[in-house]
């Protein structure tokens, strides 16, 4: 996968079109990664001791990868990410502006 925790990504396709956030977890089993902020779900909490409020929690659920975009940090926009082997190191670059990620 070419995503990876800790990225920023946007989201292109989904309720959440358009905006952006952190990876925070990523499934390579199931390529899809959950993004801070984005397709999130109310799930409701018991209290957990007496006399103490049940609350509502959002969830970020987890979003297929081929609905998010790799943001570059050079140009800021979403591109698409390339490729590049340097002296036996394989590094991951911007589409549009070739800076490595």
């Amino acid at each position: 996968m070419k995503i990876k925790k800790n990225d920023q990504v946007q989201l292109i396709a989904g309720k959440d079109r358009g905006k952006r956030g952190k990876v925070l977890r990523v499934f390579p089993a199931e390529k899809k990664v959950v993004v801070e902020g984005l397709n999130a779900s109310k799930k409701h909490a018991r209290s957990k001791r007496q006399g103490e409020k049940g609350q509502r929690v959002d969830i970020f659920s987890p979003v297929h990868v081929s609905n998010v975009m790799l943001v570059c940090s050079r140009c800021g926009k979403p591109a698409r990410v390339g490729f590049r082997i340097k002296e036996k190191n394989k590094f991951r670059i911007c589409k549009k502006c070739e800076n490595e990620l």
